[in-house]
């Protein structure tokens, strides 16, 4: 018995790790039009050589070399193995959360997008919109997967966050982007309104708390743009993986 919950998690940890591999991919060519086309395999960002195929294993590579080009010797950013591990854990995570069930699938694939995008509007201050028609693709399919989250609890979760931002934004220049918006409007479908009236809740406290300490460190200005892509992310995973337990919890907070 103890030998197969090895084999799983081991497993589990190694498929996490080399997603992870990918959404560094991802972090690193989406944003750059045509990169994915352009460029076919992995290469350092210095001296542009290619990187060789025992040079690209997950995580173990990057401790190998020390974090540098076989090459050059420059440096590898920590970003690289952190996603690797990150998407290990999150494989795992859903796993004890979701057990051997389809929604285990599709919680990893949305939060490992959810990182990529984290990461990006962080990178960027940009969304990019093909991420989130994936997360558009997984919310469709999550009807059927999450069956106690209804089509109306879905339509009312597409509008009852997004569509108050888009009023904001519209007011207030500037006040949040349209990759917010619509990110926000595709994980609300995907979460029902409960969730998603938790998850911005979350966001809200998150965001809150990374502009304060910007502000208080000297790196941005009151009147500067702050990207909230991020705190959403976080949002949705917290209502993924915990929305139901705290949303309960909450309730019975009332119940006399």
């Amino acid at each position: 018995m103890i030998y197969e919950v090895v084999a799983i998690y081991t497993f589990l940890v190694i498929v996490g790790a080399c997603i992870g591999s990918f959404i560094n991919v991802v972090i690193s060519r989406l944003p750059i039009k045509g990169a994915f086309l352009a460029s076919k395999r992995s290469r350092c960002l210095k001296c542009d050589e290619p990187i060789k195929l025992y040079d690209l294993i997950p995580i173990v590579s990057w401790a190998i070399l020390r974090g540098c080009c076989r090459k050059c010797h420059s440096k590898i950013p920590v970003r690289y193995p952190l996603v690797e591990f990150s998407c290990s854990i999150i494989a795992v995570a859903s796993f004890v959360r979701f057990g051997v069930e389809l929604a285990t699938i599709l919680v990893f694939g949305v939060t490992v997008i959810l990182l990529a995008i984290s990461i990006i509007d962080l990178q960027t201050t940009e969304i990019p919109n093909s991420l989130v028609v994936i997360i558009a693709v997984f919310a469709i399919v999550a009807i059927w997967i999450f069956p106690n989250v209804t089509l109306l609890d879905s339509a009312i979760g597409f509008v009852i966050i997004s569509v108050p931002l888009l009023i904001i934004s519209l007011i207030i220049s500037g006040a949040f982007g349209g990759g917010d918006i619509k990110l926000m409007a595709v994980c609300g479908f995907l979460l029902g309104w409960q969730a998603t009236l938790l998850s911005f809740f979350i966001a809200l406290l998150f965001g809150g708390v990374y502009a304060v300490f910007l502000i208080v460190s000297g790196k941005r200005k009151k009147s500067e743009h702050m990207v909230f892509g991020p705190a959403i992310c976080i949002g949705v995973t917290i209502s993924l993986f915990f929305g139901n337990d705290i949303i309960s919890s909450y309730l019975q907070l009332f119940v006399i």
